[in-house]
């Protein structure tokens, strides 16, 4: 295990001053004055910085907000939630199903700490458990950094990238199957997705970045604000094991994956699932958000098959006590729709 006192801080922080560059709030915070006033409750947003906001009831009670941490979790589950390698720790202790994997640190971590797993000492785990394995932070969110790296130079450059904005990282082993976003709201499923990694389909006539460039476009026109990195090296890097390169043209009709992780955050597509949830998913979620000491999480699952059968295998990727589900709202009218029926529960919850 390991010490990240005061990461949290300096990362949130970062977010700020992008956010204050972008001169744009958080999706919730639109949401939550949009819906406040059903329940008589009104929504007052610090102007400075518009990220953080205060909820007032008509009960006379006063809720905060911060990104998509809302004043509902407890401050202890929380914090553990944000960090993958306690959360896993826990997880498996109780019995749950998680990825195979270890900590390593920064250089000069490891020289505050008095430690030797180095990025040297995961280059060796990652060997020991076979190429190719999983990469990514161990705080960040939204698919900051995460890489499916196959050999020892994508290894040590995917590392060091990920040390600049984290001093832990996670390597795992790497599971198949479909990826899920599970939302629980104390015992309830409020919403469920699979999440599809970023891919593009060819046409036979434009190169793979005039097609990401399409597909950025949409998001524009849509209203979703994520934007897509053309000179991701992990795109680069994908694109190369299979011999092509962004300009490279794509025969009709041929669909490629072009990162590992499924993030919507990072362009990738979501499909809801909600209503094609066996019970067994709903009961397994609840039981995790409960035992993880939260009321509000996003479950996130690799599944063996699909999600409208019985549990059979599967793994836990991680839990979120912050689920942020702006991309998710802004994919479409009907996600919209969702979210604020999502928040509007939340903000009932946060009353009573």
């Amino acid at each position: 295990m390991h010490p990240t006192i005061g990461f949290e801080r300096d990362f949130f922080l970062l977010q700020e001053i992008r956010v204050k560059k972008k001169a744009k709030g958080p999706i919730m915070a639109h949401i939550l004055r949009k819906i406040a006033p059903r329940i008589g409750a009104k929504v007052v947003m610090e102007p400075k910085w518009g990220i953080v906001g205060q909820i007032n009831f008509a009960s006379g009670r006063r809720r905060y907000f911060r990104f998509s941490s809302i004043d509902l979790n407890s401050l202890g589950a929380t914090e553990i939630a944000k960090d993958k390698d306690y959360a896993s720790f826990f997880l498996k202790r109780m019995g749950y199903p998680t990825i195979q994997g270890k900590t390593f640190y920064a250089k000069t971590f490891c020289e505050q700490i008095g430690s030797d797993q180095d990025i040297d000492a995961a280059y060796l785990y990652a060997r020991k458990i076979g190429f190719p394995v999983i990469v990514k932070p161990n705080s960040a969110s939204q698919g900051k950094g995460v890489a499916l790296v196959h050999t020892r130079r994508e290894f040590y450059r995917r590392m060091r990238a990920i040390f600049r904005i984290d001093r832990v990282a996670l390597v795992q082993r790497p599971v198949a199957g479909n990826d899920y976003r599970i939302v629980v709201l104390d015992t309830k499923v409020i919403s469920a997705y699979e999440r599809i990694p970023l891919n593009v389909t060819g046409d036979g006539v434009s190169t793979i970045r005039q097609l990401l460039e399409k597909k950025q476009d949409a998001f524009i026109r849509s209203g979703r604000d994520t934007k897509l990195k053309f000179d991701d090296p992990r795109i680069s890097a994908k694109l190369s094991r299979v011999k092509l390169r962004v300009d490279s043209v794509l025969e009709k009709g041929r669909k490629i994956y072009l990162l590992d992780n499924a993030n919507l955050s990072a362009g990738g597509d979501s499909v809801d699932v909600t209503s094609q949830m066996h019970p067994e998913f709903k009961e397994l979620a609840i039981r995790i958000t409960k035992d993880m000491g939260l009321r509000l999480c996003g479950v996130d699952l690799m599944v063996v098959g699909d999600i409208s059968h019985p549990v059979k295998k599967y793994w836990i990727l991680e839990i979120n006590a912050a689920p942020g589900l702006d991309h998710y709202a802004a994919s479409g009218k009907q996600q919209e729709k969702i979210v604020e029926d999502l928040y509007l529960e939340v903000l009932k919850s946060m009353d009573a």
